[in-house]
Order: structure tokens, then sequence, then C-alpha cells
């Protein structure tokens, strides 16, 4: 048996005061899916697990003017909603790939970037959605890109008397279209070897703006922006995307990291063959809400 206290606050001023109360001897748990997993792995717990899972203020998806999602969202929610999978389609791509079912009922959309994984299957979408990640704590509130979040393999910036809060989106996103793809060795219940995140805002045939994201490539989920600078302006040619596929698989971008489950030349040809195919579906998608 692993001994611990299990804490259930019933409001977010609860729990914020449960976690200064007991500083390194507390840790949170919403969905659960990772943390006890890390305790069954380990044979370690904090001594104190403050559960945020019963706050449902912090589970919710609405867009009034910038797209707006709790942290207890789950992944099933974000599945479901037909705001996220029009309008935000990667963020669907990534959340309906997580786990199974089961899984995606009580995992959480907060717990999944604060855990930090670079194979986290949501924060490739939100670095391409230009999300802002919200947290609340004893010295206030605060906010940050998501693009300066994670600051290490199952770190962020995040404090260990906070809590995250909200996911926010801006609204002009609802201009762009967005693809994500996991690339494992099954297509279910398997961590990727790679994800791949694309969204592009097209101006006629000419790519106006663009964002690349990749996850298990490094240390931490990445922008590839010296592709990302090469196509805008550019047309969505052939050539254009086989080029940016190069330079985002090449150390310009980042240094690719070679791992159990891959090692770094293979994960520069899957960069270099999806990174234009995730490009083409965006606009795709971009192309057919316009036309609706």
């Amino acid at each position: 048996m692993i001994d611990y206290d299990y804490l259930r606050p019933d409001n977010l001023e609860e729990a914020l005061r449960l976690l200064k109360e007991y500083g390194p001897k507390a840790a949170i748990i919403a969905g659960g899916t990772d943390v006890m997993v890390k305790i069954r792995n380990t044979r370690k717990a904090p001594e104190v697990l403050v559960s945020i899972r019963g706050l449902n203020d912090l589970r919710y998806i609405d867009k009034a003017g910038d797209y707006r999602i709790g942290a207890l969202t789950t992944h099933r929610m974000l599945e479901e909603s037909d705001l996220v999978k029009t309008e935000l389609s990667a963020l669907y791509d990534g959340a309906s790939k997580v786990g199974s079912v089961q899984v995606r009922n009580v995992a959480t959309i907060g717990g999944n970037i604060c855990n930090a994984a670079p194979s986290a299957d949501t924060a490739g979408p939100l670095l391409v959605l230009d999300a802002v990640v919200f947290m609340e704590g004893p010295d206030g509130k605060r906010s940050v890109p998501i693009t300066e979040f994670f600051t290490g393999t199952y770190r962020t910036v995040l404090k260990r008397e906070e809590v995250l809060t909200e996911i926010r989106i801006p609204g002009e996103m609802e201009e762009f279209g967005s693809a994500y793809w996991k690339h494992s060795r099954r297509k279910a219940m398997n961590l990727p070897i790679l994800g791949i995140a694309v969204s592009v805002k097209m101006d006629d045939q000419i790519i106006s703006d663009v964002r690349i994201g990749l996850t298990v490539a490094a240390p931490t989920p990445v922008r590839a922006y010296k592709a990302e600078d090469f196509l805008k302006g550019r047309p969505l040619s052939d050539e254009a995307l086989s080029e940016a596929g190069r330079i985002a698989a090449s150390t310009e971008c980042c240094s690719l990291r070679d791992s159990l489950r891959g090692e770094a030349w293979y994960r520069a040809e899957i960069i270099e063959t999806y990174v234009p195919r995730m490009a083409r579906l965006a606009a795709e998608r971009i192309s057919k809400r316009r036309s609706k």
C-alpha cells in the first residue's frame, strides 16, 4: 500500500489554501491519469493529494471573442464539441487521439499540459493555435503564452502553489485552418514517436500566416519558426511545402533527439513528410469552412 491523504476542496480558493498550507508535501490531482500512473510506477506519493476534480467551474468550452477552455475540460468534451471540431480542428485531432474513450472521459486538458510530457497530444495543437495559459496562486493571477509554458521534460513555469485555470485561444485563430498528426506504431492507445501540428491562414492560394508545432522531437514541444518564416507569403505549392518540411526537420529549427521510441534521423524523415501533409489538410479545412 502507498499511503497519502486525499483532500477534496469545494472551490478554487480552498484548493489554493490547501496547497499553501501543505507546501511541498502536496500535489494536485484532477483526472489522475498521469498522477496515479507515476505513483504506481515509482511506488512514491506525496503526503497529500489535493483533488480539484469536483471544481466544475473549471470545466467549460466557449467562445466570446476569444476561445476559452477550462483547465478541467476533459478530452472527451473537446472531442465531442462541434466548436472545437470545426474551428480548432488540430485540438480536436489531438484530444481524440488520447488513450481510450475511458481515459478521455476523465483526463483533462490542464493535466495533459501540466504533466509536460514531450508526447502530450494537446501541446502541439495549442502551440499552433497561439494558446495562452492562465494560472492562479497566492500571489494572484497570471498568464503566459503556451510557447513559454514548457521549460523542460515534465517541467513547466507553473509554481507549486498555483493551479492552472484556463486556456485561451485568440479569436482571430478562427481565420486559420489547423491539423495535427500523431505518428505511432499503432493507431490506438500508444504514445507518439512524433507529433506534428500545423495551422495556416490563406489568402487565395497564398499562405499569409502559418504555425508549425512539433512534439516528441525535442525535450519540450517546439515551434518550427524558421520553417514558418519560409512559408509566409508563398503559394501552397509542393515545392514550397517540401522545403518547409526540410527546414522543420533540420537543425535550423531544433535539435532532434534520439529516444527508445525513435531515433533522430527517423523523426527527421517523418517531419519532412508530414509537415506538407498537415499544411495541406489545414488549408483544405479552412477552405471548406469558408465555402459553407
